[in-house]
């Protein structure tokens, strides 16, 4: 896992890594300017385009002044620079640069009047104007720059956070800051990012190191991290010489309904090829053949027989893909509460919760809950913004001893010890329905297979992500038939790096 910081800890990296490597700050700034230049070279290769970069008076300004510089030693002839003399302050290492960029006559032009930003259509503005800290609404003149660069339908490129973006916090509903079509960050990206409002600010985003002193990032306190490859690989298990079918568990999937034996499927399904041992499908009898012709590996649980049957014998239990909503299905749902046993609760199940709440509380410790946006505020109450719905789910995780999945492009896990973990895996392709159904089933394979809960529920969760994200390179659509079907190879190709 990687720690997430907000902005007061990062500056406090800064200073860590200047006092402790130890490098001058005006040198870190030239470091972090380089490795932004190298991405930029790397995403705009043209170096004919005229680049205006526009820069604030504080560090971020100070980092555009030398990435003007540098972008002039790499070819690019076409660089101007754009002054925001807006604050009554100014930082000592953008002062040193303006004078570095001075010195080297680097016939790159310096321009302060607002009138003479003559933004073209395909021009590239780097935003070096305010960066990270800010936590207000732009106003006066800042306001007026934002307008300009937004209206001017030049590509935007800014440097760490595009100017009137907050990095951790509630997301104003309105927006007036500049609007980046790329953002090249410093380190670590900002909690911020992952959040659906950050639409509105950013289309895409790269993080690049400038090397701050990782070991010490890592020792801040968070409650935010971001969920690595790193930590996939080392979590997950190869299978072993010698294992069987009950090395790998017994799952029960509560799911499905006279006309929604679809989800039921695919949940079923998406167990089975995320490795399970054994699965059995607690469906209605009417689904019994679409059970036995489509997944002849997949045994049949008799609903009549659930209220009288030992569940010890299953290592994981799931409820609520397509299992639809009613007096029966609430039983159901009642019948497995009362094994006290973990569950993972899904779909249907989280809406027959959210008319019956009292239910919450008997919900055992270490189960899991997969909601999407509207099925967490049927439960918990209305949310005006992601930061607020976020910060609930961690208070709810805390409180009932649960492990919430607020699914989303990036799905936030909330852990029953406060931590937030974002999944940094899955796209647009994949938003199509059927796909929470197998997740629900994915998870519940990993449960079965022995993973404690947190660490079934975050494989669960990148994978599925992982998977989609294979797919979406080579199509448009990715549906959740093929995602399940993908997941052997996905898993295979993670053990074979391993090895």
């Amino acid at each position: 896992m990687q720690n997430l910081l907000v902005s007061s800890q990062i500056k406090d990296v800064d200073t860590y890594t200047i006092q402790h490597e130890p490098i001058v700050s005006i040198e870190l700034m030239e470091r972090a300017a380089l490795a932004f230049v190298n991405a930029f070279i790397n995403r705009f290769g043209d170096e004919e385009a005229t680049i205006w970069v526009c820069c604030g008076q504080g560090n971020n300004g100070g980092d555009g002044l030398a990435i003007a510089r540098l972008l002039r030693k790499n070819g690019y002839t076409k660089v101007k620079v754009f002054l925001a003399n807006y604050a009554q302050k100014t930082s000592p290492d953008y002062l040193r640069n303006l004078e570095r960029l001075k010195q080297e006559k680097s016939e790159i032009p310096i321009l302060e009047d607002l009138q003479a930003l003559k933004l073209r259509q395909n021009d590239i503005v780097i935003d070096a104007i305010l960066g990270s800290g800010l936590n207000k609404p732009l106003s006066g003149k800042y306001e007026k720059l934002a307008v300009l660069i937004n209206t001017s339908k030049s590509k935007v490129v800014a440097v760490d956070v595009p100017t009137g973006f907050k990095s951790e916090g509630e997301l104003d509903a309105i927006y007036n800051g500049v609007k980046a079509d790329f953002v090249i960050s410093f380190q670590v990206p900002k909690i911020n990012f992952f959040f659906p409002e950050s639409i509105k600010a950013i289309r895409e985003f790269e993080v690049v190191s400038i090397g701050l002193d990782e070991p010490y990032i890592e020792s801040l306190p968070s409650q935010w991290k971001l969920v690595t490859e790193q930590f996939i690989n080392k979590t997950i298990k190869p299978r072993a010489r010698f294992s069987h079918k009950g090395t790998y568990g017994h799952a029960l999937i509560v799911a499905g309904d006279t006309e929604t034996m679809g989800a039921a499927l695919l949940s079923v399904n998406a167990c089975l090829q995320a490795g399970v041992g054994l699965v059995s499908a607690c469906i209605p009898q009417s689904g019994l053949t679409a059970l036995n012709v489509s997944l002849p590996e997949a045994m049949y649980f008799n609903r009549e027989n659930l209220s009288n049957t030992d569940l010890q014998k299953y290592q994981a239990i799931a409820i609520g893909s397509g299992l639809g909503i009613g007096e029966t299905q609430e039983q159901l749902l009642e019948q497995l509460l009362s094994k006290n046993k973990p569950l993972l609760i899904d779909a249907d199940a989280l809406n027959i919760l959210s008319e019956n709440k009292e239910l919450l509380k008997e919900i055992p410790a270490q189960s899991v809950l997969t909601p999407h946006m509207k099925e967490f505020d049927r439960l918990f109450g209305h949310h005006d913004n992601w930061w607020n719905r976020v910060e609930m789910a961690k208070k709810k995780a805390i409180e009932l001893e649960l492990i919430i999945v607020l699914k989303n492009q990036y799905t936030f896990i909330c852990l029953p010890t406060g931590d937030i973990c974002v999944n940094p895996t899955g796209n647009p392709a994949m938003a199509q329905g059927g796909m929470g159904d197998v997740l629900t089933g994915i998870i519940t394979s990993f449960l079965a297979q022995g993973y404690n809960s947190s660490q079934a529920v975050i494989l669960g969760v990148y994978l599925h992500g992982k998977a989609g994200d294979i797919l979406a390179e080579n199509r448009e659509i990715v549906t959740a038939s093929a995602l399940a079907k993908s997941l052997p190879k996905v898993l295979k190709n993670i053990n074979s790096e391993k090895s």
